[in-house]
């Protein structure tokens, strides 16, 4: 596997931290440019919702702190690039594609597992962003039981116990950078539009049905499409649903 560091990406590995995403809090004021922060050790990492992220030792745990020059929607849409990174970083150090899938909005899917999942976060206000933060994490050599995550949700998988390949943080690192620094490229000089294409190949259960619920309902219907602003489209016997965000279950 040989990979180049992107050039204008920090890079600073980690012992032992909280969680990157709060390191990536106290020292994004003090940034010249995005900084990748990779732990070795979290001891109080986190998902979605405030849930706690299980991750032991082993395993991919990092952030990218960024200072951002758009606005937050378009920030937003930056989980549609990490995932893209996260999938090429995938094939990067398995050297296979198979089984591997992207689940809306951006959780990398192995053998119809979860593998990776990522978390946005920001500081600031609509008017202006002061930092933005994509924390991914991977399971790369342990995956946490069914009984530890949500009623529901698609059973954790392991990148070693799924394809036999042994990979460290540091190694995944080298090959996530790169990916997420050619999206980025293209993002910023072409916009979302081939992103959302690329995206879209990658998509699990496109054209199927699946059931999406946010905080108020829940819907079930015909998954159609990502449109322009990265909602969730999909398709019921009663209407056509622009989703911008929920959980999603099949």
């Amino acid at each position: 596997m040989k990979t180049q560091w992107p050039t204008g990406y920090g890079r600073r590995v980690l012992a032992e931290v909280d969680s990157t995403n709060a390191e990536a809090a106290r020292i994004a004021a003090d940034l010249a440019g995005p900084e990748w922060i990779l732990a070795l050790r979290q001891t109080a990492a986190r998902g979605r919702r405030g849930r706690a992220w299980v991750n032991p030792e082993g395993n991919f745990a990092a952030s990218l702190v960024m200072r951002p020059g758009d606005t937050p929607d378009q920030m937003a849409l930056r989980s549609f690039v990490a995932s893209l990174a996260l999938y090429d970083a995938c094939v990067t150090v398995t050297g296979r594609s198979a089984g591997l899938a992207l689940k809306w909005p951006n959780d990398v899917l192995l053998n119809g597992g979860k593998l990776a999942g990522i978390l946005l976060e920001s500081a600031g206000s609509a008017a202006g962003l002061t930092h933005f933060t994509i924390g991914i994490g991977v399971n790369l050599v342990a995956a946490p039981d069914v009984g530890e995550v949500e009623e529901g949700a698609l059973r954790p998988v392991s990148l070693l116990s799924a394809t036999g390949i042994s990979v460290t943080p540091e190694e995944f690192l080298e090959a996530l950078a790169p990916a997420y620094a050619h999206y980025e490229a293209q993002f910023t000089q072409f916009g979302f539009a081939p992103i959302r294409t690329a995206w879209l190949d990658r998509a699990a259960r496109l054209g199927e049905v699946i059931t999406a619920r946010t905080s108020r309902d829940e819907f079930t219907g015909t998954f159609e499409t990502v449109d322009a602003n990265g909602n969730l489209v999909l398709s019921t016997p009663k209407q056509r649903y622009a989703i911008p965000a929920a959980e999603i279950f099949f």
